[in-house]
């Protein structure tokens, strides 16, 4: 498998810059729905970790860097589908 070895810019996924507008949403959600906090710790642990490899030029396998990528965008439509659920 390929590796990445190039520096990257990194661009900063937590939610409160992907969904600004739902700011008030989230930390209600976090303070009252417990799945929505476990799912909304993951994501953080995710971002964070995609955020890592791209910041200090960790040579990773592409196929494992696309699975994290992907990881975090299933727990971000779930965690958005819960929000508008909530905003509704």
């Amino acid at each position: 498998p390929k590796q990445r070895s190039k520096t990257m810019y990194v661009e900063h996924h937590d939610l409160h810059h992907e969904f600004p507008e739902l700011a008030n949403a989230i930390h209600t959600m976090k303070m009252s729905d417990h799945h929505f906090a476990k799912l909304f710790g993951e994501y953080h642990q995710v971002t964070s970790a995609i955020e890592a490899l791209e910041g200090k030029n960790v040579p990773v396998t592409d196929e494992a860097y696309e699975t994290l990528k992907k990881q975090r965008l299933s727990l971000k439509d779930k965690l958005y589908a819960m929000l508008v659920k909530h905003s509704t």
